[in-house]
């Protein structure tokens, strides 16, 4: 939140000044909380490495936590709406919005913008300062974020406060030390000997506690727990998303972050964090073994449905894209057209696909692939 005149700030809490890194950390009260963290991560990458493609497997996944994040920062859209916006933008290829609110929109974006900072680090780039800003660049490049400086950091003291009743919980790094602030971070992130998912912990809070942007730093500090995660190989593809155990302790969350600046109780959040990656784990394999089942029961049973050497790119098609326009089905799939029209027909039929919209005009019918759907929205 930018700076207002009329805020109530009786109670904030100032950011921690030269506490950072941390030196009070109480190693013998995280062993524990590592260890079961630690083990929980590793059984949900057991999963990822066993899984036939987790790129599109767990696609719907990413669009869920970008849901889940954005939500976080009072952009309210779903899973459907994003899901409809993106098979619109792929079919119409302008990335223009339509008929779709600004919410959907900016939704869409944060998936787009976590997948060019994966792009970017497959390609060796460091995390930094520029890549962050790259990513914010993306993430604010439609909708409503447009005018709020994508790409740069903040030049005016931010606050972060109860809108309704104009408190200010938490006062931010102020600008003018915020580069050598960021500077401290990454270099923290890319030289600390810590164990990664401590590195992580204070990672992920340092930057909220910066909070570097005009808008869009909850969701640029939740992608940076994922992307930490898979660089430092915690977990071996780009795909955990810890958003909804946040949302769900939304108070305490941010009560434990305001506590580190306000008394240095690293510790605590560091414990905190490592017991919402622990529930987050256990709660991404359950989903990820209900998406891979799906996937496996119906690669077997496709080829009977659809009687042709063509069903398991039909299939990959609709994990990758389960809400989708039927003229990119014919186009991208790589199934030949009176094919992939054959298919359609019958996925509806048996009621695998749902009918959005019908073919109106020149317009393709929009379809929706339930099955997977239903998996995800849960």
């Amino acid at each position: 939140m930018a700076a207002h005149s009329g805020l109530d700030l009786t109670e904030a809490v100032d950011y921690h000044y030269d506490q950072f890194p941390p030196n009070g950390i109480d190693a013998g009260r995280l062993i524990t909380p590592i260890a079961s963290a630690s083990a929980a991560l590793a059984r949900y990458d057991q999963m990822l490495k066993g899984m036939h493609n987790s790129e599109i497997l767990l696609a719907p996944l990413r669009n869920q936590e970008a849901v889940v994040s954005s939500r976080m920062e009072g952009t309210v859209s779903t899973l459907d709406e994003v899901l409809r916006y993106e098979a619109d933008q792929e079919e119409s290829g302008d990335g223009h919005g339509g008929h779709y609110r600004n919410e959907a929109i900016e939704v869409f974006l944060y998936g787009r913008a976590l997948t060019a900072a994966q792009r970017s680090i497959e390609q060796g780039a460091p995390l930094s300062s520029f890549l962050i800003k790259s990513v914010h660049k993306v993430l604010l490049g439609l909708g409503r974020g447009a005018h709020l400086s994508p790409g740069e950091f903040k030049t005016e003291q931010n606050y972060l406060a109860d809108r309704m009743r104009r408190k200010v919980h938490f006062i931010p790094m102020r600008p003018e030390q915020l580069n050598d602030g960021m500077e401290r971070l990454f270099s923290f992130i890319e030289s600390a000997d810590s164990q990664i998912l401590i590195k992580t912990a204070v990672a992920h809070l340092e930057f909220e506690a910066l909070h570097p942007f005009k808008d869009g730093n909850g969701r640029i500090g939740r992608m940076l727990i994922t992307l930490m995660l898979w660089k430092y190989g915690a977990i071996s593809a780009p795909h955990f998303y810890i958003s909804s155990y946040f949302e769900d302790r939304r108070d305490e969350y941010i009560d434990r972050m305001r506590e580190v600046s306000k008394s240095g109780a690293w510790t605590d959040w560091i414990v905190f964090f490592l017991e919402a990656l622990e529930a987050q784990a256990q709660k991404n394999l359950a989903t990820a073994e209900r998406i891979r089942d799906l996937y496996e029961e119906l690669k077997r049973e496709f080829p009977q449905i659809l009687t042709s050497q063509w069903s398991t790119a039909a299939l990959d098609f609709l994990f990758s894209r389960p809400v989708f326009r039927n003229n990119v089905f014919t186009k991208k799939s790589g199934i030949p057209e009176t094919s992939a029209h054959r298919f359609t027909r019958i996925l509806a039929e048996r009621g695998l696909i749902r009918t959005l919209e019908p073919a109106a005009g020149r317009r393709p019918a929009l379809y929706s692939f339930e099955p997977l759907l239903q998996i995800v929205r849960d």
